[in-house]
């Protein structure tokens, strides 16, 4: 009885340090504070990073892209070039929806035509299938996608279109999406709940192709407002914030519970100018009366607001650190930067001799417009560089907007000089999107909200992107760049820094893309 008793006790004593050691039963869950509002679930609909990010956890890409910006191989294994124009993409087997069925080349070839189809959409993805004039499955795992002539870059395009489930899209629409009744993708995680402008709420898809994540259930939470979703973390109510209050980042850095990790990312912050022959329609003169011509269509004029913007007091005050004077569209190490092109100087007397000739020696009245909940202290550089244009003579006012408002408005035209943020991998596809010449046909210039047209180029990035040759293709697209900017299509600000703040215990890697992945947060 004695060694029954004892071997009992030692039994049970086994079991409560085992059970000590054990993990807690506890669903691992992840909360985030993002940034910036999720306007829609439906991941054809607008073509803006806080969508595309959230959309990245709900479904997958052909070809994805790793934290430093490289094409790695997604729902597609492999693909290559047939011919001068003809691309194979082999697809992966065994992948499931989220409802258990297979995903296979009709949903993918599903997948490429419905962006055409949102008709309504205000920032449509058509700038990537618009290329491909016919595509086939040559079997289930299969698909040949051909374009009307050479072009080179169609696996990138291929990384930013998800593919749906045809069953569960084919008659939905984008409020199906948004209420999660077509929800149905192939990626890491579920959909369980969609609470606008609130947060989105999901779990962990188990039957996951690829790595699988490490939460059970991760809440993605809207807190657009930077002091706010700095208390979150403070406060434990969320575990990891993306765009790190710039304010804040020292006391972040010196506090043992936290994690810091950025990154210069892809994005570049400009100005779109309106650039077409009719009265603007924030231009006037400076006692307020409208113009009946548009100065801003004037090169000359661009090019003085571009020299009194002092970039370096903006980089180093008003981003306090967290940006790099641009001269480019496109980041430092993206694909088309071209080193030639140097930061614009900032010259306010040089400024106001250009004004003068062209024939606004008193300057002229203007309003400023830009979001004030998606870009690193988005408002505070509108309000920058308003008071930059007042010094030379332009007399300037702000309005800055919602996110949600403010792009529908800009996309229309409803704004003389707009605040625009834009992240690319290469620089012929953000010179097609952002200053080609508006063609609804062929999706060029669907963000070109300053209607910047220059034929020379047009071709020049028509070479770049039919060209199969990097070398080219790269040199094409520099002197495309060269072009727009000498004529100064944009006025670029600066490039920023991505800011990602943790508990201590987490890891992420920061990414060129801004984007955050909770199925790449992972416990150390």
């Amino acid at each position: 009885m004695r060694r029954t008793a004892r071997r009992i006790g030692i039994a049970l004593i086994a079991a409560s340090l085992l059970a000590m050691a054990a993990p807690a039963s506890t669903a691992a869950e992840l909360k985030v504070g993002l940034a910036a509002d999720v306007s829609s679930l439906d991941p054809h609909y607008l073509n803006i990073a806080p969508n595309i990010s959230l959309a990245s956890h709900l479904f997958d890409t052909l070809v994805l892209v790793d934290a430093g910006g490289k094409l790695v191989p997604g729902l597609a294994t492999s693909w290559r070039a047939v011919d001068d124009t003809t691309w194979e993409f082999k697809l992966r087997r065994g992948v499931k929806f989220h409802d258990g069925s297979e995903m296979t080349a009709d949903d993918v070839l599903f997948s490429l035509d419905r962006p055409a189809t949102l008709t309504a959409s205000p920032g449509p993805f058509t700038s990537y299938t618009r290329q491909i004039v016919a595509k086939k499955a040559v079997d289930p795992y299969t698909v040949q996608l051909k374009t009307a002539s050479p072009y080179g870059p169609l696996p990138l395009d291929m990384s930013s279109i998800f593919i749906v489930s045809k069953k569960a899209a084919q008659n939905a629409t984008t409020e199906d999406f948004n209420s999660g009744r077509a929800l149905v993708g192939t990626g890491p995680f579920k959909f369980a709940a969609f609470a606008r402008g609130d947060r989105v709420d999901m779990t962990r898809n188990d039957q996951y192709w690829g790595d699988k994540p490490a939460w059970d259930k991760v809440s993605m939470r809207i807190i657009t407002a930077s002091a706010p979703r700095l208390a979150a973390l403070l406060a434990g109510d969320v575990d990891l914030i993306e765009t790190v209050p710039t304010a804040d980042l020292a006391k972040l850095k010196a506090n043992p519970k936290f994690t810091l990790e950025q990154r210069t990312s892809w994005r570049t912050i400009f100005w779109h100018v309106d650039q077409q022959a009719r009265r603007s329609p924030f231009v006037t003169d400076r006692a307020g009366k409208p113009l009946d011509k548009n100065p801003l269509a004037d090169a000359r004029v661009r090019l003085a607001m571009s020299k009194a913007i002092d970039r370096k007091a903006l980089t180093a005050r008003t981003m306090e650190g967290l940006a790099l004077p641009a001269s480019n569209i496109v980041a430092p190490g993206i694909f088309g930067y071209n080193d030639a092109l140097q930061v614009e100087a900032y010259d306010p007397e040089g400024a106001k001799k250009l004004l003068a000739e062209a024939g606004y020696p008193d300057g002229f009245g203007l309003t400023l417009h830009g979001p004030n909940n998606r870009y690193i202290n988005d408002e505070r550089i509108v309000q920058t560089v308003a008071q930059f244009f007042s010094r030379i003579g332009i007399v300037t006012k702000v309005q800055t907007l919602p996110l949600s408002v403010y792009f529908t408005k800009a996309r229309t035209g409803e704004f003389s000089m707009a605040l625009l943020g834009w992240g690319t991998l290469a620089a012929d596809f953000g010179l097609r999107t952002l200053v080609g010449t508006p063609n609804a046909s062929t999706g060029w210039g669907t963000w070109n909200w300053g209607r910047y047209s220059n034929p020379k180029v047009d071709e020049l990035v028509k070479s770049a992107l039919s060209s199969v040759d990097a070398g080219k293709r790269e040199a094409y697209a520099r002197d495309a760049a060269a072009i727009a900017l000498k004529e100064v299509a944009v006025i670029p600000l600066h490039h920023q820094v991505a800011s990602w703040a943790m508990r201590r215990g987490l890891a992420y890697p920061g990414r060129v893309d801004e984007f955050t992945f909770a199925h790449q947060v992972r416990p150390q």
